[in-house]
């Protein structure tokens, strides 16, 4: 049996899920992953060995990452449990599949600080604002899983190098990194169920304009 009969789709990585969709199901077009693949190996801090724990996890999360930024209807979702996911973060409001779709992952996932507003930044704009920051790519990785499933821990980390303007403050140059753990409650084949993020945004973002919440421009 060749590994797409045995493996579930979105244990087969964000390439495989990426060939088996629809081209209706994306925003734009299938997204472009050639960073990931060129830059990233080069910048990672975690070596994963195929097939263990770590990597299925990243790739999982990978997948979600991909599907919830380029995907249209959550429907089309193949990493979670569409009607019964939900995450949330630092504890905060719980957020739905649908909520994700509407409002997008970076106003869930980091809300409102004195250095983000996301009643300012529509679905498109808000992964906008991090790509013309982070041109060269805004990478993660699992650093360690601390619990298997169906009750995952890991840790992770998210970084890249800040080379593009920030809502008005000038690119550093420097590597930007935030680190933080995770709890994702899974299916028994492992689709999402509900995952708990907890890290703190304004240390990152803080980093992006020198600690000061009111941007410049020049």
């Amino acid at each position: 049996m060749t590994e797409s009969q045995v493996t579930p789709l979105w244990q087969q990585g964000r390439e495989a899920v990426i060939a088996a969709a629809a081209p209706s199901d994306w925003r734009d077009g299938p997204p472009d992953y050639h960073l990931s693949h060129t830059v990233m190996p080069h910048e990672r801090t975690s070596r994963l060995e195929a097939g263990s724990l770590e990597a299925v996890v990243e790739s999982i999360v990978q997948v979600f990452e991909m599907e919830v930024s380029h995907k249209e209807d959550p429907r089309t979702w193949v990493s979670m449990v569409t009607d019964r996911f939900r995450t949330r973060v630092n504890g905060g409001p719980w957020a739905s599949a649908n909520d994700i779709a509407e409002q997008g992952s970076y106003n869930i996932l980091i809300g409102d600080s004195a250095f983000y507003r996301r009643e300012e930044e529509s679905f498109e704009s808000q992964h906008a604002v991090f790509h013309r920051a982070f041109p060269r790519g805004f990478f993660w990785e699992v650093l360690d899983v601390l619990s298997p499933p169906p009750v995952v821990t890991f840790k992770w980390r998210h970084w890249g190098s800040f080379e593009g303007a920030y809502k008005g403050f000038q690119p550093t140059g420097e590597k930007i990194e935030m680190f933080g753990v995770s709890v994702a409650k899974v299916s028994d084949d492992l689709k999402l169920l509900e995952v708990e993020h907890f890290y703190d945004p304004n240390a990152f973002l803080g980093s992006l304009t020198g600690g000061c919440p009111v941007a410049h421009t020049t």
